[in-house]
């Protein structure tokens, strides 16, 4: 397969099951919503060092939020229940209590609920009021006010946890390192337009993208080396003499149909700066069934068999 000269390998992005959380941020205007979730989002790219994955999934306008102010939408994803848990409870309690204004809302329904708000109201020291609202179906919620020096935190008792999919990816190979990710930054601006998925490294883009296992025993992560451009001649490459450079962009997703669209965006983007620009190929981290049941095949997917 062929896309604007840019050839297409026959692989499959392998991905695995994690679980996930929404939760709504709000805020006095838009700039104190972005100073929360991009704290409660940062060191968040990789379960592999940060325990969880987060990131900012989209705007929300006044109504859609429910306290009728400017905010965000975050996803946060990890490998387990209780590390999810424990990761959620950690950064509302330092990134999102602390910031000015800031308040947090349930962002997705589940059978399973977990705390948001819950255990930080004894932070009030007694002083925290609970307040039950019926939501828009009649369902009573549990909210949390919690006197704080500006005046008032407010937080939802619980949010949702969903079963949900991570390591979604894909890798642009091109003539140079900036034409590369040129074409990274189109894909990025072209998934951020679907919802239900995050791009959770810097910018959405990792330029270390790794293979199972190394050389070292403490290691269970290194270098994918076939794909290093600088190992050329050296190990066994995936790379031919006109590639210099290659950037990989990982999704997760609240289901595989989620990832699915969001990869067809991301690879279309990619592939409209063409040849001609210095994009090459694309691939995907495959690691031979090693890593994950969920295998996204990128011919299958661009041809709009995969929805």
């Amino acid at each position: 397969m062929v896309i604007n000269g840019v050839d297409i390998d026959d692989t499959f992005a392998e991905a695995f099951n994690m679980r996930g959380t929404r939760i709504l941020i709000t805020a006095q205007n838009l700039r104190w919503a972005y100073n929360a979730a991009n704290a409660m989002t940062g060191f968040a790219t990789s379960v592999i060092g940060c325990g969880v994955e987060a990131g900012i999934e989209r705007e929300l306008t006044e109504d859609e939020t429910p306290d009728g102010r400017p905010g965000l939408s975050v996803l946060m994803f990890a490998m387990g229940s209780k590390v999810l848990m424990q990761q959620l409870e950690t950064r509302m309690g330092q990134c999102i209590l602390t910031c000015p204004t800031a308040a947090a809302f349930a962002g997705i329904e589940s059978e399973d609920m977990i705390s948001l708000g819950k255990h930080l109201r004894f932070f009030g020291d007694g002083h925290q009021v609970s307040k039950q609202i019926p939501d828009a179906n009649g369902k009573r919620k549990r909210y949390w006010r919690i006197p704080v020096m500006d005046g008032e935190f407010l937080t939802e008792e619980t949010t949702g946890m969903v079963r949900a999919i991570g390591g979604g990816n894909f890798l642009v190979l091109g003539a140079s390192q900036a034409q590369v990710l040129t074409a990274c930054e189109a894909a990025i601006d072209a998934m951020r337009q679907h919802p239900n998925v995050i791009m959770p490294f810097p910018g959405g883009v990792v330029r270390s993208g790794s293979k199972v296992g190394s050389k070292y025993p403490k290691m269970f992560a290194s270098t994918n080396d076939a794909f290093c451009p600088t190992l050329k001649g050296v190990v066994k490459s995936e790379l031919d003499p006109r590639v210099e450079s290659v950037m990989e962009i990982v999704v997760n997703g609240l289901s595989f149909e989620d990832i699915a669209v969001s990869m067809k965006a991301g690879i279309e983007a990619a592939c409209g700066l063409g040849k001609d620009n210095g994009i090459l190929r694309i691939s995907a981290g495959n690691y031979g069934g090693k890593l994950g049941q969920h295998h996204f095949k990128l011919r299958p997917i661009l041809s709009g068999e995969v929805k």
